[in-house]
């Protein structure tokens, strides 16, 4: 399971000209599934997002989390995270996840994420096409592969 994680100031995202998902300050967070994942793996991440320190305190040091600063969160899923691009100029997608796979993890990595926080959290919606809108705030930006957890 692959995360990029961004520190937001603001965020949305509109489907068919419609906005369903509108948060301020938090973290938009974009999911990509593959084969392999699990609830291990939805476990281990949704604890990491939940508690990662990346927003800032009194002194302007990056030591508070998303839990601490009561942040709103809105996940995406993409399947473009698992993009293959070494051979030829057309990525390709097959390490991605179908949606019998994709769309259960998903599912379950929200309602996870959701327990982490104590909230609810907002969400695109699975195989549409979205706009997704964000202000980054910092820039902050940070990639986490639950494969690769060192």
């Amino acid at each position: 399971m692959k995360a990029v994680i961004q520190r937001v100031s603001e965020s949305s995202v509109t489907i068919n000209s419609e906005i369903v998902a509108l948060i301020k300050q938090g973290l938009l967070v974009l999911i990509g599934i593959e084969d392999a994942d699990n609830q291990e793996d939805i476990n281990w991440l949704t604890s990491k997002i939940a508690n990662l320190r990346i927003f800032e305190d009194e002194n302007q040091v990056m030591n508070l989390s998303l839990k601490d600063i009561d942040g709103e969160m809105i996940v995406v899923s993409q399947f473009t995270l698992h993009a293959l691009t070494k051979k030829g100029n057309r990525p390709s997608y097959i390490k991605a996840s179908k949606p019998e796979i994709a769309i259960p993890l998903y599912e379950s990595f929200v309602q996870q994420m959701e327990i982490e926080l104590g909230k609810k959290i907002q969400t695109g919606q699975f195989g549409a096409d979205m706009r997704v809108a964000l202000v980054n705030d910092g820039p902050v930006t940070i990639i986490i592969d639950t494969k690769n957890k060192e």
